[in-house]
């Protein structure tokens, strides 16, 4: 059910390490495959719908959301993955799966509940997409959770090169001190690409940026003025989205070319190479590294931190702490299907999963209902 082509070093579903929880499958899909299509159709991935990216949900139907940047972000690395030879199945299941664990309005959302939790465990969206398949699911019979393959939670709780080695116990399962696959791997600067380009058009349509302003981003520029080289009678917008569209494959080539080049050097021809080497080798070029930072740079201070994004974050600060402080001091507020779960996980860790699994609107319309005569 894979093609036939992977290269050495890519992921295969016959040599997965397989599933929690044994099955009888009704069909021949590949582990991969079952995998990305079992995301697709859980409840959490639905509600990335109406999760914020960096405008709040009421804000405008034109802005991204979790589910659409997880989309973008699926698109981009399967696009990577295919020039790679590696596994396209798992690279789309993992690129749908790296946001389950999302809170509603963005990382301040993750930022309050961390604090809130602070005594208990704390809180991390990486970890809460991992608690999300393998716990807080309920679709089978026979067990909680999506059953993925070792391979598909591995790479969800590696997202990112920042996750923390020694945060729980529960970690040891996926080798922390090991790299995980290429196809993971993509995953991190497949989100990179994606949000610091669509954050550039949102933020363009919000009026949040200006174009004077991204004329000093070099890497923008430089693709701006390629642009209209190539269509020097192409109109504002349309320049605009074409410029992002030439951004985009200029960062895929940059890694996939970039990537190439490492795995040839250092001799990787297997999984386990890949899992022993000593540095990530899905990687930009040091030259637009630099220049992808100083993007980055400059979306942190024109965009993520422009007055009206920073109101709004205060305001769902707020929002947040008072519903969870209300639940912690009521906490029969909670659904009785929530309740019945303290003795097992704790009161304080089913109000946090209650709480990320909100999206914008419903934790705003909760409010209302809590605070509002």
């Amino acid at each position: 059910m894979e093609r036939p082509d992977l290269a050495s070093y890519a992921s295969r579903s016959e040599e997965s390490r397989g599933r929690r929880h044994s099955e009888d499958f009704k069909d021949v899909r590949s582990a991969f495959a079952r995998d990305r299509d079992r995301i697709i159709h859980c409840a959490a991935f639905r509600r990335l719908e109406y999760k914020t990216q960096v405008f709040v949900n009421h804000e405008g139907d034109y802005y991204r959301t979790r589910l659409t940047h997880s989309l973008e972000v699926a698109q981009i690395a399967r696009g990577i993955a295919r020039c790679l030879l590696l596994n396209e199945d798992l690279v789309e299941a993992l690129a749908l799966a790296h946001d389950l664990g999302h809170t509603p309005f963005g990382h301040t959302g993750e930022e309050v509940l961390n604090r809130l939790m602070a005594d208990f465990g704390g809180f991390e969206h990486n970890h809460q997409s991992l608690r999300i398949v393998e716990v807080l699911e309920e679709r089978y019979p026979d067990f909680n959770g999506l059953n993925l393959s070792w391979e598909t939670r591995e790479g969800i709780i590696k997202h990112s090169s920042e996750y923390d080695q020694n945060s729980s116990a529960f970690l040891a399962e996926f080798e922390p001190e090991q790299r995980p696959a290429l196809e993971a791997q993509i995953i991190d600067l497949a989100d990179e690409i994606a949000y610091n380009n669509h954050d550039i058009d949102d933020g363009l349509k919000a009026g949040h940026i200006r174009l004077a302003d991204l004329a000093g981003v070099e890497l923008w520029q430089e693709t701006y003025v390629r642009v209209g080289q190539k269509y020097p009678l192409l109109s504002g917008e349309r320049h605009i989205h074409q410029t992002i569209s030439h951004l985009i494959g200029r960062l895929i080539h940059d890694v996939v070319d970039t990537t190439a080049s490492r795995i040839a050097r250092q001799g990787i021809d297997s999984v386990a190479a890949v899992r022993k080497h000593r540095e990530r080798l899905v990687v930009f070029s040091p030259e637009v590294g630099e220049k992808n930072r100083q993007l980055k740079r400059f979306l942190f201070r024109y965009l993520y931190r422009h007055h009206r994004v920073e109101r709004m974050r205060v305001k769902a600060e707020r929002f947040l702490s008072m519903i969870f402080e209300s639940y912690h001091s009521n906490p029969t507020l909670l659904p009785r299907s929530y309740q019945e779960k303290f003795e097992e996980y704790g009161k304080e860790r089913v109000i946090c999963d209650f709480l990320a699994g909100m999206t914008d609107r419903y934790a705003l319309e909760e409010y209302r209902k809590l605070f509002e005569p």
